[in-house]
């Protein structure tokens, strides 16, 4: 097996903590809210505000947009829909500030020294800047959906970063928590590397890790793939 020479990674539940870092900080800016039903409630409105860009109901939309057209509609289910816009627009701006998982930084500084590390992933470029620079995060480079006008799982995503970098699309590899993103990006001649984060939803909804054959490495920890990588 030859080595990828590209590492593109899913950011959302894979590099950061989306649930926890917006669960602790809804509970903090609002105690009487159940930080973790807010969190849920607010990433479940994802696929259908995507699919709403997709079916051309709505037109190109970034992330950043339509987490407040899904945080605008949940807000009076959690009692906060007195809300000014100023404390809407720095709730939704939560996004930008998640922390990255324990093993994120390190790990990804290693494979750095190797490999050519971007982010692929369907926040919009200023969200994933934002985020990087506050968590540390050191990409070569950061790719989005917002690049590529479409959204994963797109076949434009995945094949955009092979051509973003003159590659071929096996010299790509995505690296996601995700099985549906990596089974998205192995038909376009990706290799895939499967990430455990048994937490991504939260410790009172522990998610199913099993591996998958077909995926190329399968690792707990993004630490446990930079020691598979640099073996």
């Amino acid at each position: 097996m030859t080595l990828p020479r590209i590492l593109a990674f899913d950011v959302f539940g894979t590099v950061v903590d989306w649930h926890g870092s917006i669960a602790r900080e809804v509970a903090a800016l609002y105690p009487q809210v159940d930080g973790d039903a807010f969190a849920l409630a607010w990433r479940d409105g994802y696929y259908p505000a995507m699919a709403r860009v997709r079916s051309g109901e709505l037109g190109w939309t970034r992330i950043d947009e339509l987490h407040r057209i899904i945080l605008d509609g949940i807000l009076p289910r959690f009692g906060l829909e007195h809300l000014s816009e100023a404390e809407r627009q720095h709730l939704n701006r939560a996004w930008h500030r998640l922390d990255a998982w324990p093993d994120s930084v390190e790990a990804l500084t290693r494979l750095k020294a190797r490999f050519t590390i971007c982010t692929l992933s369907n926040g919009n470029i200023g969200l994933l800047t934002n985020m990087a620079k506050r968590a540390g995060l050191p990409w070569d480079c950061i790719l989005s959906a917002e690049v590529f006008r479409a959204y994963k799982p797109d076949p434009a995503t995945y094949l955009g970063v092979a051509q973003t970098f003159d590659a071929a699309p096996d010299e790509v590899m995505l690296v996601a928590a995700h099985q549906e993103d990596l089974d998205a990006a192995r038909p376009c001649g990706l290799q895939t590397a499967y990430i455990e984060r048994p937490l991504e939803f939260g410790a009172a909804h522990v998610k199913d890790v099993s591996p998958s054959p077909a995926n190329t490495f399968h690792a707990r920890s993004l630490t446990h793939l930079a020691e598979q990588l640099l073996a």
